[in-house]
């Protein structure tokens, strides 16, 4: 976000509701905000997600409802001072939500035609849904890209890479990128591994049969009991959601009952496959993971199914 307004020589940020984009004052703004507190649809309320962050950086960050061209156009329309939009190009903080064809592409459109710039929060895409990400997987180019998790394998790592004449506010000291663990060697030794000799085109086979494997075991499983529940994957990413249709946006997952997810969490735990817990996760599939791991969680899945619809 330096970068983008180091470049444009704007303030003001545009996030989407309920993304998540680390821990830092400028996007910890409407992470997931109480429902009396976010306003409304056509009007979004920026809600700093603690105590601590200053109005006046709250109040330079806008919010918009994901898959929603015309929020993002009014907010332009209202705020010429955008330097850019920053987005998770699959929302991944409350499950997994796959962007509208066309929406990606949208986003750019709009904010290129208003001087903005778009950066894409591949932290949790990049690597896991296609070797280069949503960026490859959709086909949309942003202008910033940040990675991190996959790309490290295991090991603590972030990235953040973009348009030449961009990043060349970094090398002609305009703008600071400073840190103690930058360019870590042991970090950047696992990187080149993981991505050289881990992540193969092998590997993205490997986690594409898997996927199908999970995926429409489970769909079967849900189609045979009825349950009002869908499955959402890409790759090596997937998650069950607890609704019949499709989620959108955030709103829409406030409409799920997350106690179902959290049973459906315990009773995997108690059967040898561990989640993170909440409706909010979902799965990553790793190289490591094989056809009898993923139909333990299919046969868990349906043994829950057959209890609660007994």
């Amino acid at each position: 976000m330096r970068l983008a307004r180091g470049f444009t020589g704007r303030d003001r940020i545009v996030k989407i509701e309920a993304s998540y984009h680390g821990h830092h004052d400028a996007v910890l703004v409407s992470v997931e905000p109480p429902a009396a507190l976010m306003g409304t649809v056509e009007a979004p309320v920026s809600v700093p997600m603690c105590e601590g962050i200053p109005d006046s950086t709250v109040e330079l960050t806008s919010v918009v409802t994901f898959n929603d061209l015309e929020a993002l156009e009014r907010v332009f329309a209202s705020h010429p001072d955008v330097a850019a939009v920053i987005l998770e190009p699959v929302m991944m903080n409350i499950g997994m939500v796959l962007p509208d064809p066309g929406y990606l592409d949208g986003v750019v459109e709009l904010a290129h035609r208003h001087g903005a710039l778009v950066i894409f929060d591949e932290v949790k895409t990049g690597a896991t849904i296609a070797p280069g990400g949503a960026t490859q997987r959709f086909g949309v180019v942003p202008d910033l890209v940040c990675l991190a998790k996959a790309i490290g394998g295991g090991l603590p790592c972030g990235a953040v890479g973009g348009r030449a004449d961009i990043m060349r506010l970094i090398s002609d000291g305009r703008v600071a990128q400073l840190g103690t663990f930058n360019g870590n060697p042991l970090t950047m030794a696992a990187s080149r591994a993981t991505l050289c000799e881990v992540l193969t085109p092998s590997a993205y086979a490997h986690f594409d049969a898997l996927s199908e494997e999970l995926s429409g075991g489970l769909r079967a499983v849900i189609a045979e009991h009825h349950l009002p529940y869908h499955v959402v994957s890409a790759a090596a990413r997937g998650c069950i959601t607890y609704r019949s249709e499709p989620v959108r946006n955030y709103r829409d997952y406030l409409e799920i009952d997350p106690s179902m997810a959290y049973v459906s969490w315990l009773y995997q735990s108690n059967r040898g496959v561990l989640m993170a817990p909440g409706a909010e996760e979902n799965w990553t599939l790793s190289v490591q993971h094989s056809v009898e791991d993923v139909s333990r969680y299919v046969d868990n899945f349906r043994a829950l199914a057959e209890e609660l619809t007994a």
